[in-house]
């Protein structure tokens, strides 16, 4: 197993799950040439036992590098990288920077519409193993908050597992997409006070409410409780850019 990854592993990582991690380690490695474009990566089978966890997690993770531009699958031939810089000029969210908050507030309020009905679907359509899954990513995110950590990477996981639920594959594909805005470098700040801030200390509160209404099939108040987080946000966000503009 890599020694960093498993570093990360054995660590706890709490705010970062492990197709993440391997997404990450992976783009790292595609960034500083040790696999070039036109290069096939390893098989799923043989980076699943590189990083020690299951092919499904292995696929997952190459599914984001695909979001991204980084590597394409061939149908019987594998899975290849591509021109990091080509990759990122037809990248239709190429420009995203989530250390913007402007960029953010608009990423957002598209988000809104996507989301919302996102949720609707899921709670008249997940499956029980999908369930599972928004639990679980649910857990992770309560987890790193008692930690006091902020669940960047498990945030973006439980909204991810909500998109699958709706049995509409283009629902996931989009927000992986979209990824690299969700997920920030670094913690957004109030720079008058340069006090750094987290976007939102009900996330887990908010997140409960929405997952309620999935566990109970209730399509209605998904999409309320899914709305109102998301517009929480906006506010939020919207309060930091005026307190950026005072300075």
């Amino acid at each position: 197993m890599d020694a960093g990854l498993a570093d990360k592993k054995e660590n706890g990582g709490k705010s970062q799950t492990l197709v993440s991690q391997i997404s990450d380690h992976l783009r790292r490695e595609i960034a500083t040439a040790k696999y070039i474009s036109g290069d096939r990566l390893p098989s799923e089978a043989d980076l699943g036992k590189r990083y020690e966890v299951s092919r499904t997690v292995v696929r997952e993770a190459i599914a984001i590098l695909r979001s991204d531009g980084l590597v394409e699958a061939r149908k019987g031939a594998g899975v290849f990288v591509l021109d990091p810089q080509q990759a990122r000029q037809f990248h239709p969210f190429a420009d995203l920077s989530s250390d913007r908050i402007s960029e953010v507030i608009e990423l957002l309020e598209m988000r809104s519409a996507f989301e919302i009905r996102s949720a609707g679907l899921a709670a008249a359509r997940r499956s029980s193993a999908q369930l599972e899954n928004i639990l679980k990513a649910h857990a992770v995110v309560g987890e790193a908050m008692d930690a006091e950590e902020w669940p960047y990477e498990a945030d973006f996981q439980f909204h991810y597992e909500i998109a699958v639920a709706t049995q509409n594959k283009r629902f996931p594909q989009f927000l992986a997409m979209i990824r690299p805005g969700i997920i920030p470098r670094k913690d957004l700040t109030v720079v008058n006070d340069r006090r750094k801030i987290h976007p939102n200390p009900h996330l887990h509160r908010e997140h409960a409410i929405i997952l309620q209404a999935i566990v109970d099939g209730d399509s209605e108040a998904a999409e309320n409780a899914m709305k109102t987080h998301l517009e929480g946000a906006l506010s939020r966000y919207r309060n930091m850019l005026r307190e950026s503009l005072k300075v």
